[in-house]
């Protein structure tokens, strides 16, 4: 009798571990991207920042707590993978956020699958991971390639623009984004004259510029991002090759303007999926957010969408119940949207892309400009419907499955 009362008191115990581990445990959210590289100001320690801001915002109405740890990826898919594992394996991650360098960005995502845990995409820019590499537990948020590819190549050309010279980074995400580009061109009419691909983190741009120039292109198209478009626009500017060519960076945030200077900046197009001044609930989250901030920075359209995408994730984890199977928290994800004032109204889809407006934005002038961060203004909209690549276009094995 005393040997079954043992037997039955473990049991007992074992049987209540996993719900007073949930109802006492904490959410763990991992931001994970680039944070002293060529894209750590673009999301880096500010991704981490807006992430906390939704947990903290989370935290005060909900039962369940999060917290938010991070790690830097460096721009290495064998890095990245190995973060995730360990998170997930041992250190009770649940979900990981931002991954800006598409290849680590799919690397994770894989790992995602197989762990049965939530990956979201803020930084992450190639549309593959919507498409052939779509996974039931990732969730791609603010932008991608297909959109910015097709969208400013789209806008170039209406322009009158015919002949294009790319200067590509030199992985995943360079390599798609020159690709969504080529599409637009090809298909209305216009040609690539040429193209020059260059690692991450090129101090040197020169021998690339002087043979963009020497094509006589009517474009030169920048496929990369962060620091290495700042690079090539200052020294593009340096040649004076925007006399007779124009420069247009496929992939422009917030942090470019002051790297460049708003002087050489001013007049350049950009398409964001948010800007700070958007809305009034916008407006309120960027001055939090500076405050908060190391350097001060007003918060780009993928830290904004870390902040979302989070709050989103927790919301669904609420709903759920439990943070334990990822695709559960996804399907709740994709069967909510999101709807908060920061960022606006969100949908998700089946192959997983959140979809919303995209706003195009171009560079004040000097005089136009009121404060530091005061540097775009709203030029139009792209609405949801026109703003990403159809549902039945991307090769996404969930889609055929619904």
């Amino acid at each position: 009798m005393l040997k079954a009362i043992k037997i039955a008191t473990l049991f007992g115990v074992l049987a209540a571990t996993p719900a007073m581990a949930e109802q006492n445990g904490t959410l763990r959210i991992g931001v994970m991207n680039d944070m002293s590289s060529v894209y750590s100001d673009f999301q880096g320690p500010g991704s981490v920042l807006a992430a906390q801001m939704a947990v903290e915002e989370f935290n005060k109405t909900s039962k369940r707590k999060a917290e938010v740890i991070s790690a830097d990826h460096q721009n290495k898919p064998d890095i990245g993978a190995a973060i995730a594992r360990r998170w997930f394996d041992t250190e009770g991650v649940d979900m990981v956020v931002d991954l800006p360098n598409s290849a680590v960005a799919l690397a994770v995502s894989d790992i995602g699958r197989e762990k049965n845990k939530v990956v979201i995409g803020s930084g992450a820019g190639t549309a593959l991971l919507t498409g052939a590499k779509c996974s039931p537990n990732f969730v791609h948020w603010t932008y991608d390639t297909w959109a910015f590819g097709h969208g400013t190549a789209k806008g170039v050309l209406a322009q009158g623009a015919k002949t294009f010279f790319f200067i590509t980074a030199d992985y995943a995400f360079g390599h798609d984004l020159e690709k969504q580009a080529t599409d637009e061109i090809n298909a209305s009419g216009g040609k690539v004259a040429g193209t020059i691909r260059l690692p991450l983190g090129t101090n040197d741009f020169s021998s690339a510029l002087l043979q963009a120039q020497a094509s006589k292109a009517d474009v030169i198209l920048l496929a990369n991002a962060g620091g290495d478009t700042v690079n090539t626009i200052k020294q593009a500017a340096d040649f004076k090759i925007g006399e007779k060519q124009k420069v247009v960076a496929l992939i422009f945030d917030l942090q470019s303007v002051p790297a460049i200077g708003l002087a050489t900046a001013q007049g350049l197009g950009a398409i964001n999926a948010w800007y700070w001044d958007q809305s009034d609930g916008a407006r309120d989250f960027a001055k939090r957010y500076a405050a908060r901030h190391n350097k001060k920075m007003y918060p780009n359209h993928m830290q904004a969408g870390v902040y979302s995408a989070t709050l989103a994730y927790l919301k669904a984890v609420d709903k759920v119940g439990s943070p334990a199977d990822g695709k559960a928290v996804v399907d709740a994800m994709k069967a909510m949207g999101s709807d908060e004032p920061v960022y606006g109204k969100v949908e998700i889809r089946p192959d997983g892309r959140a979809i919303h407006p995209l706003v195009l934005l171009q560079v004040k002038a000097p005089a136009e400009s009121k404060s530091d961060w005061d540097l775009f203004k709203i030029v139009n909209t792209i609405p949801t419907d026109k703003a990403f690549r159809p549902l039945n276009e991307g090769g996404c094995p969930l889609v055929k499955a619904n």
